[in-house]
């Protein structure tokens, strides 16, 4: 290569990818000057690495070449900023500083080389991912070492295969394999998300609305239907977790939402695929009636994410209800969703695109570091024969994006139909097309005003298991713990529910007792004894399913408090053997005919007409 021939470099940074053109014999220092002018950067408080990993750090020196680095045309280099250094203009869509709607749900800008990819994803890169074939007797004539065309391995993205096994969207990693399959192996793929918004840094005009160019206007976009999902199937590990959050609505005919909790797991049914395992529904307050849910502001929702996280767990996307009964009798209900309707509105594709920006998917390789989201979108509502079911979803990454920037709205009327904004002096909106065939059969391009949103949608399959598992206790013969912000009679959270809940299970029985998410998030945020900070070691062992760590913590004198508390609060004894406090009743009391006195060492209410407690045996003080 020769020394003074013009290299292009592509530099990685928190904002993005970007190419630069320098010379192989210019400095380092003057790369470090191009990266800086490039990026528009505030200061020179960053490094240059070769790896993703921050090692090989490229030196700022006046005498070392980008040659003498080994730097080639078409490498990757990585910027990092130091000590947290804020390098990049904070600069936004909208004038006078005011920031646009979505930065509060926008991840934040992390290098994708330090970033903590989810262990499934780890999992996925080291598998080979082909499908493997079994000889055809009818057309192999080889030995059983050996394979030919119609028995060697196929892609995990081969059409044909996908096609005949009724696999409708490639998995995520499946396309990843795709996309990186060709001669140069995905050296130059970055995954870019699609910006709504005005490039910051523009200083050829004044900011919007008094002027825009062609270098900052985002681009116009034609809605394509997303051929990849990021998660391929969502997996109740059991009915009784659908059952319970249905009991809502059966027993008030309001719809309902709550938030899965579980962890993503290989889905072995599609190549490469991932399952979203759910095992608790987190119900936050809100307000619903029989056709609507307003959700409320939730002031424990910190406490839910760490209990959460300290059991292993993550939120991995959400579930509604829509439903409306047909028949009681018969316990059939309408059905509303379907083809000649809709199957999410705008409305929930608009919910389910934020929920996806809250939780977007570490990539390793994204520019930014995040691409897409893995959080699901599960609707509970009337299948064509009139029965309760489960539809699952994912909202594409292009409408991620114009959920992101606060460019679509749903309709009034109709539900199927969405609606991108109009560009004002507050904001610019870039064009938005899809495309439909017309009645001659050409394909035509037209405005997304309004928007049909089946463009936006990815089935993704719901269903329970054959077999099922419980993480959390589910002994049918126990009245289960009430759930949390159900404010309906025989579900409220109280001392009272925690007496009778613990009083269904022995002293031996404490881990089973205490294994349940509810009760769990109940304990944690009680307004009389904050227990959050001693339930450690307790989530702790549950993790680990170690009975003899949780039955330790039980005879913590923290637990014992509860105890006490929950003595003290306790009613009155109605029967023998009934644990209470003691009950002064005075000698003219009478029950029968017959005047009562109370046991001085057990407390238990004795008839005149006996000597000795007919519960403890003693004898009757005379004192």
């Amino acid at each position: 290569m020769s020394k003074d021939k013009a290299i292009l470099l592509r530099v990685q940074s928190p904002e993005g990818t970007k190419r630069i053109e320098v010379n192989a014999s210019e400095s380092t220092c003057r790369l470090f000057e191009r990266v800086h002018d490039t990026f528009d950067l505030s200061s020179f408080a960053f490094a240059l690495y070769k790896e993703k990993n921050l090692k090989n750090e490229i030196p700022s020196s006046k005498s070392r070449t980008v040659a003498g680095l080994g730097l080639r045309h078409g490498d990757m280099i990585y910027l990092c900023p130091l000590n947290g250094a804020v390098l990049f203009p904070t600069g936004n869509n909208t004038p006078s500083g005011e920031p646009t709607p979505s930065t509060s749900s926008r991840p934040n800008s992390s290098l994708s080389l330090t970033l903590k990819e989810d262990p499934v994803d780890l999992q996925l890169y080291k598998l080979d991912g082909k499908i493997a074939r079994k000889p055809d007797p009818k057309l192999c004539r080889h030995n059983s070492n050996s394979r030919c065309v119609h028995c060697s391995a196929l892609e995990p993205y081969d059409e044909a295969y996908l096609r005949d096994h009724n696999v409708k969207h490639l998995s995520f990693h499946a396309y990843l394999r795709k996309m990186t399959s060709g001669v140069d192996k995905g050296k130059f793929l970055a995954l870019e998300d699609i910006s709504c918004r005005i490039k910051n840094g523009c200083k050829d005009h004044p900011p919007w609305p008094k002027g825009i160019c062609s270098k900052c206007q985002p681009n116009a976009i034609t809605l394509n239907r997303q051929v990849y999902r990021h998660v391929d199937n969502v997996a109740f590990e059991n009915k009784d977790l659908v059952e319970r959050f249905l009991n809502y609505w059966r027993s008030t005919g309001h719809q309902r939402i709550g938030f899965l909790y579980g962890n993503y797991e290989i889905h072995n049914d599609v190549p490469l695929g991932i399952r979203a395992n759910v095992v608790a529904i987190y119900e936050p307050p809100q307000e619903s009636s029989r056709d609507s849910i307003h959700l409320l502001r939730d002031d424990k929702e910190e406490i839910v994410e760490e209990l959460a996280q300290n059991l292993g767990l993550r939120r991995v996307g959400w579930i509604f209800t829509d439903l409306i009964p047909e028949d009681v009798q018969k316990g059939t209900v309408k059905h509303l969703r379907h083809i000649n309707s809709h199957f999410l509105s705008a409305e929930e594709c608009i919910m389910a695109g934020h929920f996806q920006s809250m939780y977007p998917n570490p990539c390793r390789f994204a520019s930014g570091g995040y691409f897409g989201s893995k959080f699901v979108t599960v609707c509970v509502t009337g299948d064509k024969t009139n029965q309760v079911h489960m539809e699952g979803y994912q909202v594409s990454n292009q409408c991620m994006a114009l959920v992101r920037d606060n460019c679509l709205l749903p309709t009034k009327d109709a539900p199927e139909l969405g609606y991108v904004r109009e560009s004002s002096d507050k904001q610019f909106v870039p064009d938005v097309y899809y495309k439909e065939k017309d009645n001659y059969g050409n394909e035509v391009s037209r405005l997304g005003r309004p928007l049909p949103v089946e463009y936006l949608l990815l089935d993704v399959p719901a269903s329970t298991p054959v077999t099922p598992s419980y993480t959390f206790n589910c002994d049918p013969s126990k009245q289960p713990f009430p759930v949390e912000n159900r404010l309906v009679d025989g579900d409220i959270q109280d001392f009272n529910a925690l007496n009778q809940y613990l009083s269904q299970f022995s002293s031996s029985e404490f881990f089973t007792a205490i294994n349940d998410f509810h009760l769990l998030l109940y304990i944690a945020t009680m307004d009389m004894l904050p227990m959050k900070e001693y339930m450690g070691p307790l989530l702790c062992a549950l993790k680990n399913r170690d009975a003899g760590a949780a039955e330790e913590w039980s005879r913590s004198e923290h637990w014992a408090t509860i105890e006490q508390l929950i003595a003290a609060s306790s009613p009155p004894p109605s029967r023998p053997g009934s644990v209470a406090g003691s009950v002064n009743v005075g000698a003219g009391s009478s029950s029968g005919g017959l005047a009562k006195w109370t046991c001085p060492h057990c407390t238990f209410l004795n008839t005149s007409d006996v000597s000795n407690c007919e519960m403890c045996s003693l004898p009757r003080s005379t004192n």
